[in-house]
């Protein structure tokens, strides 16, 4: 009897973290939120550290960054008060974060950022940023590179939900080059009906596969889901280093046409 009421007691447990949204934390062997127990991510030198060069848009981006002016932006004060020159932005510190004009939905987003030099401080308070997008769903800027932190606080990482599959920065002052597949999530009835998902490069790097996002961005708490429009802006994170931003564009992704079902019926 004792044993029947303890399966039916942890039966419950489980039914509560699954409603919750947790199924992705129940799988991961208990870690906790920002848990520096939790394995770090192997080190991988990326193949393009040697080239610097921004990648060109394709044809049918929506370019958000082109080298000369936020005019595709605002500030969280009004007009963006980050700083532009030489081909790049910016962060200056408490000006607030930038957020794009434009609402987005699914897309590709390419963006390149690199950490203040000298490196100053450690851990989270070394070259802190972040890509947000929706404004709600963060993917991680952070200077990694010989900076040990939380693995799902690093650079790659989905915050304080998955860490990258592997540390693929580049030094302080080299650029870094963030290519993001997102696909929004769905609504119904005020309830989430298919979560976000992401997938993630970082200097030609998988290091997000096809990830299933368990919530918005919280900080050291678990993440959750609350109804929102399908379209949102993008933001850029103001964490107080001066980090750098350039070359920023965005495809607005269609939804994948559907599978084949009949042979073909040419002769």
């Amino acid at each position: 009897m004792l044993m029947r009421n303890r399966k039916s007691f942890v039966t419950s447990v489980a039914a509560g973290l699954l409603g919750l949204g947790l199924c992705a934390y129940a799988a991961e062997s208990g870690y906790e939120v920002h848990d520096m127990s939790r394995p770090q991510p192997p080190v991988v030198t990326p193949g393009n550290a040697g080239s610097q060069e921004p990648v060109k848009p394709p044809s049918d981006a929506i370019v958000l960054f082109d080298g000369k002016d936020l005019s595709k932006w605002r500030g969280d004060k009004g007009e963006p008060q980050w700083k532009v020159e030489n081909g790049y932005f910016e962060v200056v510190r408490k000006t607030g974060s930038l957020t794009t004009k434009d609402a987005f939905g699914d897309i590709q987003l390419h963006i390149e950022w690199s950490a203040p030099t000298p490196p100053k401080g450690d851990g989270q308070a070394r070259g802190n940023s972040g890509v947000l997008i929706m404004g709600r769903y963060e993917f991680q800027v952070l200077d990694c590179y010989n900076n040990k932190t939380y693995p799902d606080g690093m650079a790659g990482g989905i915050y304080g939900q998955y860490p990258p599959l592997a540390n693929a920065c580049n030094p302080p002052g080299q650029w870094n080059v963030y290519d993001i597949v997102f696909r929004a999530p769905k609504f119904e009835g005020g309830k989430v009906v298919k979560p976000a998902r992401a997938t993630v490069f970082l200097n030609g790097v998988l290091v997000q596969d096809d990830r299933e996002l368990i919530g918005s961005v919280a900080h050291k708490a678990l993440a959750k889901y609350s109804p929102h429009p399908e379209k949102l802006p993008i933001s850029l994170q103001d964490h107080g280093d001066p980090v750098r931003f350039r070359n920023v564009w965005v495809r607005p992704l269609p939804e994948n046409p559907p599978v084949a079902v009949r042979p073909s019926s040419e002769k």
